[in-house]
């Protein structure tokens, strides 16, 4: 027998809130049971599950997403993360188009937006 990943557990202030903004930036609902102040919270498509913990993020992350849009350009998709609520931490686009940007959640958890499959193909 073996094992497989059930979810990726996300460490939060704030699961319901958190989750609310990747389930907008994954375009995956949250679980149909969640609800504001919940001290989890699920979106199931994604394998992500938020807990609510008590300590606040101190570090770099030891594990993160890396995400690749599937209907927009990179740079589009950074745009439109950041209108979501997520901040820029360091921009590693290069001129000739290649590279990734490294974005921060709302609650400081980094992760890294990269080219579409369309932009590495072109």
């Amino acid at each position: 027998m073996t094992s497989k990943i059930r979810h990726v557990t996300i460490d939060s202030a704030d699961a319901y809130g958190l989750a609310k903004f990747w389930s907008a930036a994954l375009g995956e609902p949250l679980h149909e049971d969640d609800r504001p102040g919940d001290e989890e919270a699920l979106i199931e498509g994604a394998g992500l599950l938020f807990v609510t913990v008590p300590e606040r993020k101190t570090v770099k992350n030891r594990v993160h997403l890396d995400l690749q849009p599937q209907d927009r350009t990179r740079d589009e998709e950074v745009d439109r993360l950041l209108a979501l609520g997520a901040g820029l931490v360091a921009d590693h686009r290069r001129p000739d188009g290649s590279g990734w940007a490294l974005l921060a959640d709302p609650e400081g958890n980094e992760f890294c937006v990269e080219r579409s499959a369309a932009e590495r193909a072109g």
